[in-house]
């Protein structure tokens, strides 16, 4: 009896590491209009090509798009203890562009930056975190224009997280790559997004395959 158990037991071991081996782990994308793919299918976004690589590859890891229209760094503050409640490995922070094309207060948006990350890491201390930069155009004045470029680097510093300089690298003021609003990309600029994004994810995903 006590043999049968024994090899009940290893059986049930192995077969829950395989289990844990074979589980996906989770990207979760938060962020606005840029990660939802506003005014796209939500397949031409860039999460969603991201996940085609991902697939391509043959790694077993998951995105999960949880971008919203009009989302501002408040906005994702409150709404991200609800997005914590499922699991995931990696977190990439997209927001504050709408902070800074509505001209507020800078200390504000760095402050709910900063509290969406302490909040993500305390719920999740073992993910990765993933902070994507943004700009705003210059009609705001030098100074708000400036000052709001060198917050995501600041932040990054601060609360020791991976950076994405700048999110519409090559894509951010190209009318060819943007819809007619100047400001949401089009198909073909979340392809180039899609590859500022994987560089960094990369490397991160091949650690953890690791």
């Amino acid at each position: 009896m006590k043999k049968i158990t024994s090899i009940i037991f290893w059986v049930l071991l192995f077969s829950g590491i395989a289990l844990g081996q074979n589980e996906s782990k989770k990207i979760l994308f938060f962020g606005d209009s840029i990660t939802a793919g506003y005014g796209l299918d939500e397949e031409q976004a860039f999460p969603a090509l991201i996940q085609e690589r991902i697939d391509s590859l043959g790694w077993n890891f998951n995105v999960v798009n949880a971008g919203l229209s009009g989302e501002t760094s408040a906005g994702g503050l409150r709404r991200v203890d609800w997005m914590l409640r499922q699991e995931f490995s990696i977190f990439v922070l997209e927001l504050g562009g709408n902070d800074g094309l509505r001209g507020i207060d800078l200390e504000s948006t760095k402050k709910n930056l900063e509290e969406i990350i302490e909040k993500v890491r305390n719920k999740k201390p073992d993910a990765k975190i993933i902070l994507t930069g943004m700009q705003v155009p210059p009609n705001l004045g030098p100074d708000y224009t400036s000052q709001f470029k060198e917050m995501y680097p600041e932040i990054a510093e601060e609360k020791n997280v991976t950076l994405i300089p700048f999110l519409l690298e090559e894509v951010g003021g190209n009318p060819e790559l943007n819809q007619a609003d100047g400001i949401h990309p089009t198909a073909k600029g979340h392809k180039i997004i899609a590859e500022t994004v994987w560089e960094t994810l990369k490397p991160i995903l091949q650690d953890m395959r690791a």
